[in-house]
């Protein structure tokens, strides 16, 4: 029974790292990405769509981002949603296809995207945090019911305590790392 609470803890802070990754792969870096794109809907027939789900991304250039939209109808629409989001980006529509040049960032832009990383740190610590209370109580009522010894729940507790360091070590790493990519010009 233990077993199965320090599994889903390993769950738990594994789906949070994926989220943190997922959330800071949208913060916009000095290059291009297509992934920058995927947190923007567009009204599609009065259905909030993905880009990704109309149109084709690429990244013709480093610093440019093409959108090649499959309904000819959908260009402005696509437009609007990309300028009314908050990654300060202006299209360049020329038919069916969208251009997006990625304008150098400045060193304030970046200390507000460095400033965004952590909080989403913050924010994947507390999710961590949050399931670590989650087992800690299991082991606690498992412990109290009599299913497993005191020693047992100690030992599963500690386990659990070294595991959840590990994996704040490693939002640490990921948005250390999201920084830097983040602050080099």
């Amino acid at each position: 029974m233990l077993e199965e609470v320090i599994e889903e803890l390993k769950n738990a802070y594994g789906k949070a790292h994926e989220a943190l990754r997922r959330d800071l792969s949208r913060l916009r870096t000095g290059r291009a990405n297509t992934s920058m794109l995927d947190g923007i809907r567009v009204d599609y027939y009065g259905t909030p769509t993905p880009i990704a789900s109309m149109a084709t991304i690429s990244v013709p250039e480093p610093r440019m981002l093409q959108i090649k939209v499959w309904e000819r109808g959908q260009s402005k629409a696509v437009d609007k949603a990309i300028r009314e989001s908050d990654l300060g980006l202006n299209p360049q529509v020329d038919g069916d296809t969208l251009r997006i040049p990625l304008p150098s960032l400045t060193e304030e832009r970046r200390k507000d995207l460095a400033k965004k990383a952590r909080k989403e740190g913050e924010d994947c610590k507390i999710a961590i945090r949050k399931s670590r209370k989650d087992a800690k109580d299991m082991i606690d009522a498992l412990t109290k019911d009599g299913d497993v010894s005191r020693d047992d729940g100690d030992a599963a507790w500690k386990k659990a305590e070294e595991l959840v360091a590990g994996a704040v070590k490693v939002v640490d790493d990921i948005v250390a790392a999201k920084e830097k990519e983040i602050m080099t010009v």
